[in-house]
């Protein structure tokens, strides 16, 4: 590991009243969403998984969701952690995206996205998640009392 890359991760800034709510916000989401994937949205999720990825569906499904289970639980527990958990929430977000274009691209139906508009609409708010993770996570830190 570099030595920037070592001082971005074992720097502990204090985290903003914002970044600590956006933090908690993003671990209890991704609880939610983890557990989702092992129960009632299963097959939900299973849409989002590209025909050309070579994994079982329901295995790559049942993987996301446990990996989610596990950020979310860091978010929610593990604060003096923040940085290393919102580095790896941000980039699991980059990972599943592909997945979120391929529902837009073979036009397939779940979480009541049933149009092309819709899934489109929803590929806009990936970036946004990547922000709030990195938010999260407390980056950009404060220079000099402001961001």
């Amino acid at each position: 590991m570099g030595m920037d890359m070592k001082k971005l991760l074992t720097r502990k800034p204090r985290a903003t009243r914002s970044q600590d709510i956006t933090r908690l916000a993003l671990g209890a989401f991704m609880s939610y969403a983890g557990v989702s994937h092992l129960t009632f949205a299963r097959d939900d999720f299973q849409a989002q998984v590209p025909s050309w990825f070579p994994a079982d569906p329901d295995f790559v499904v049942l993987a996301s969701g446990v990996v989610e289970i596990a950020l979310g639980a860091s978010l929610l527990a593990l604060p003096k952690q923040r940085r290393l958990t919102g580095l790896a929430l941000a980039a699991f977000y980059v990972a599943v995206f592909p997945g979120n274009i391929a529902q837009y691209t073979e036009h397939r139906d779940a979480f009541n996205l049933d149009t092309d508009t819709k899934r489109l609409v929803r590929l806009a708010f990936q970036p946004v998640l990547v922000a709030a993770a990195l938010y999260g996570a407390g980056l950009p830190e404060k220079k000099n009392g402001r961001r």
